[in-house]
């Protein structure tokens, strides 16, 4: 099937939006919500289209607003608490740079009463960045993702813009992925509109694919808080098991970088597997997610354990890129992406392609 990708500059001309053809990589400017402020987001991403789509522009983008938006000024994460006071029960935890929504501020105590995703409770405000200077920060920090809407069952990630292109992977509703570029417009298909997208996985950029506009949702986010909750592991594992969960655990929130081996300066998946399994239990891992996965003992879905590998990758060729750690309750831990560093994540956020046990107990 033969496709035409035009690339496009948009202008504006006495209030009225002119599409321009250029030789040129199309440079943009669109305004954006961002707690409570406007502002012009520059964007260098290519965009395609052809003679039968002539008022193509960017969509709509929306950022979730603030009325009093604060950002966690902290070096991995901010502990909320149920009520104010250093010694009252810590309900979750909001990353460097998170957002929140500053419900109140005690001024004598200085405690302040926050929001974050479905988390409320209390946080030192003297660790939160506030007012305009938060505004703007969060303007920086925010990042463009594709949420797969409930319109899809499952979402097919292909290698090109184009349902005729292999699918590298399937990934479930609810779920984010980091978007490259937000529209990507095809010739002559059914689904002619396309999002470029980042997954998870131990190559610098992650692995590139495209996903059908129609079933997911853009917008600008704000890092939000993780309730304790997220990160137990079940009972009846093993205490070397238990150790080495506890211990990742405590790298949440911490940087990803790609060809790290520094648990607090940057990993990447395989070497925040690598630099876990070596500090915990003096177990040698190989250094990519690849030949990790060649190694240990191949086991079932079934029989996993909390602190055995999980691994992803092509699901069409089997390609292996990425691997976490079973936390238990369907749940992994790894390091995931430049934006959310250490996170937790589903297991089934996308499809996994092996099991592997190192840990003989």
């Amino acid at each position: 099937m033969n496709r035409q990708f035009i690339k496009l500059t948009l202008g504006c001309v006495a209030g009225t939006v002119v599409l321009l053809t250029n030789p040129k990589p199309a440079y943009a400017a669109y305004e954006i919500s961002i707690a409570g402020y406007m502002y012009d987001k520059n964007n260098n991403n290519q965009y395609s289209t052809d003679s039968n789509i002539t008022n193509m522009s960017l969509s709509d983008i929306p950022m979730p607003g603030f009325d009093n938006v604060g950002i966690a000024n902290v070096n991995n994460n901010l502990n909320i608490r149920e009520k104010p006071g250093t010694n009252e029960k810590i309900i979750a935890k909001l990353p460097k740079n998170g957002g929140c929504e500053i419900l109140e501020i005690d001024q004598e105590s200085g405690w302040a009463k926050i929001k974050s995703g479905k988390i409320t409770g209390y946080v030192d405000s003297s660790y939160l960045i506030t007012g305009t200077k938060a505004s703007n920060l969060a303007k920086e920090v925010a990042v463009l993702v594709a949420t797969v809407n409930n319109d899809a069952k499952v979402l097919n990630v292909r290698k090109e813009p184009t349902v005729n292109s292999e699918m590298i992977e399937q990934v479930a509703v609810g779920e984010e992925l980091i978007v490259l570029d937000p529209l990507v417009v095809t010739y002559g298909e059914d689904y002619n509109k396309w999002v470029k997208i980042s997954l998870d996985s131990d190559e610098e950029d992650g692995t590139v694919g495209y996903v059908s506009k129609e079933f997911v949702d853009l917008s600008y986010k704000l890092t939000s808080a993780f309730t304790l909750e997220e990160v137990q592991y079940g009972a009846g594992v093993s205490s070397k098991r238990v150790l080495l969960i506890n211990t990742a655990k405590k790298y949440l929130g911490y940087p990803y970088r790609w060809g790290g081996n520094s648990l607090t300066k940057g990993v990447d998946c395989s070497g925040f597997t690598k630099e876990l399994y070596s500090k915990v239990l003096g177990i040698s891992l190989s250094r990519t997610s690849r030949q990790q996965a060649k190694g240990g003992k191949t086991i079932s879905r079934t029989q996993l354990k909390p602190g055995d590998l999980v691994f992803y990758g092509n699901n069409t060729s089997g390609y292996i890129n990425h691997v976490g750690i079973y936390i238990g309750d369907n749940k992994i831990i790894h390091a995931s992406n430049k934006r959310d560093g250490i996170k937790i994540s589903s297991m089934t956020y996308r499809q996994p392609l092996k099991y592997v046990r190192y840990i003989n107990d």
